[in-house]
């Protein structure tokens, strides 16, 4: 007998993912079936803080195996995914401004070896506050914030990282404004970013002081999810009708909120040497975002 190998739509439905620990639709997560929502199924993939340039052998004693492990985990797919994105923290920080352009170059010839024919990228704080983002755009190129439209979805990605205080900005608001207004309310729309836009906790600079104002423009549409990095564990949070999801990191796992009085970079586990280091997918059916978190193995 042959094998079988699932075509697109019956790779989509699949539940089984190699190192699924969550599935299903979210709450929060699109779920309407308008004509605006339609289009051919697909799914991205989100790859965050990679922190390349880490090291602390107590945290991860082997920073460079993370990466080229979701690399390699991501073109073991049996179907490759339309995009991968990469939610900020490509870098780890540091005041040598040649470092960091040359740590960003090699994220970047990383990155090529992805079998997916897209990738996106945005930076995260680590990779733009001390230059105001200037290494990343001389890498990168593009701009800090930009948008753009897959099979019917919008998606925006917001720069909450590249001034000295965690905000988005008059000018950024403005942007989005605008890139929203004329969409119809049933539109679909994904946004992208490395902070969280809620007040999770502000203390561990979990927040973006003006996120509320983003909210608010994105509260006018029914259809909105939002991705995002920064904290280095899974969680989830409504606000209103809008679902935040955060990512797991690929480098070093932060302690969940409400497990530690302050913000730890867990150690290292030799015998789970890879537990709480991951990457998601979202797959995109029906007008439904469902995400899945990939531990790393």
């Amino acid at each position: 007998m042959g094998l079988h190998l699932p075509d697109r739509r019956e790779f989509l439905g699949l539940a089984g993912l190699g190192g699924l620990v969550v599935a299903s639709a979210l709450p929060g997560c699109a779920q309407l079936g308008s004509p605006a929502s339609a289009g051919e199924d697909f799914f991205f993939v989100q790859l965050s803080d990679l922190h390349w340039g880490y090291a602390n052998p107590k945290v991860n004693p082997e920073p460079q195996q993370s990466l080229t492990r979701a690399i390699a985990a991501v073109n073991a797919l049996p179907v490759q995914p339309d995009f991968v994105v990469f939610t900020g923290d490509l870098t780890q920080t540091t005041d040598d401004p040649k470092l960091r352009r040359a740590r960003l170059r090699e994220v970047q010839e990383m990155a090529a070896g992805l079998k997916a024919p897209k990738t996106w990228f945005f930076a995260g704080e680590h990779d733009a506050a001390l230059d105001r983002g200037e290494a990343y755009l001389e890498v990168f190129g593009g701009a800090l914030n930009y948008s753009f439209d897959h099979q019917g979805v919008h998606f925006v990605v917001l720069d909450n990282v590249s001034q000295p205080a965690p905000v988005l900005g008059g000018a950024q608001l403005d942007w989005l404004k605008e890139d929203l207004a004329g969409r119809p309310p049933e539109a679909p729309i994904v946004v992208l970013t490395h902070r969280p836009l809620f007040a999770l906790a502000p203390q561990w600079d979990w927040a973006t002081r003006d996120g509320d104002a983003a909210i608010a423009l994105l509260s006018a549409h029914r259809n909105v999810t939002v991705f995002y990095g920064h904290i280095h564990h899974e969680h989830h949070q409504m606000t209103g009708h809008i679902g935040h999801h955060s990512a797991l990191s690929v480098m070093f796992p932060l302690s969940p909120l409400g497990t530690a009085a302050q913000k730890t970079q867990l150690p290292w586990d030799a015998a789970q040497p890879f537990k709480g280091l991951g990457w998601r997918s979202v797959d995109w059916r029906a007008g439904a975002a469902r995400p899945r978190e990939h531990l790393l193995a």
